[in-house]
């Protein structure tokens, strides 16, 4: 059970629901509803989350967020995105490589490259280092490398917001 209310979509003053009509057509998801209590960050939310992350692969954005999303245990995130995944080709199998294999090798060298990113910048930000960066950048050009920074920053944040409030997932959970 959520440990904040909802604004819903009935109850929602007239900045909020412009952003639900305009944004959500009428159908913001639970995140959205928690955060629609801060009206401008709820707008400014939306915009950056719909740009971060938008320069990968489809399949590369997804495979990221559900590993950070599976590191730090937020079920929430890693709910929509094995759901989001499979509109990318993401499947059963590529869900539990993702889980129980640490090498990731069932995956491309360039998602390899990425998953060992955003592992390290999840678990130990402080620790990054040139060699990681050189890395990255015999897959990804710089632009890229700091779209996958923003990106894995953006699942801790969305991470750090979902499950502590014990925002509930909109349709029943997918078993993994």
């Amino acid at each position: 059970m959520a440990r904040i209310s909802y604004v819903e979509p009935a109850n929602a003053g007239p900045e909020v629901k412009e952003i639900y009509d305009q944004v959500f057509k009428g159908k913001p998801m639970n995140v959205h509803q928690a955060m629609a209590h801060r009206p401008r960050d709820l707008k400014n939310f939306i915009t950056f989350y719909a740009s971060v992350g938008r320069g990968l692969p489809h399949k590369l954005y997804d495979l990221v967020y559900l590993r950070v999303s599976m590191i730090n245990g937020c079920h929430y995130c890693t709910q929509h995105h094995i759901a989001s995944g499979k509109k990318v080709g993401i499947g059963p199998e590529d869900v539990k490589a993702l889980r129980t294999d640490e090498t990731h090798a069932r995956f491309t060298e360039q998602e390899r490259a990425a998953l060992s990113f955003a592992e390290k910048l999840t678990r130990t930000p402080g620790h990054i280092t040139d060699a990681d960066i050189a890395k990255l950048k015999k897959h990804f050009s710089e632009a890229e490398i700091v779209d996958l920074d923003l990106l894995i920053g953006l699942v801790n944040l969305t991470n750090r917001f979902t499950d502590p409030l014990g925002l509930e997932l909109e349709w029943k959970a997918e078993s993994i």
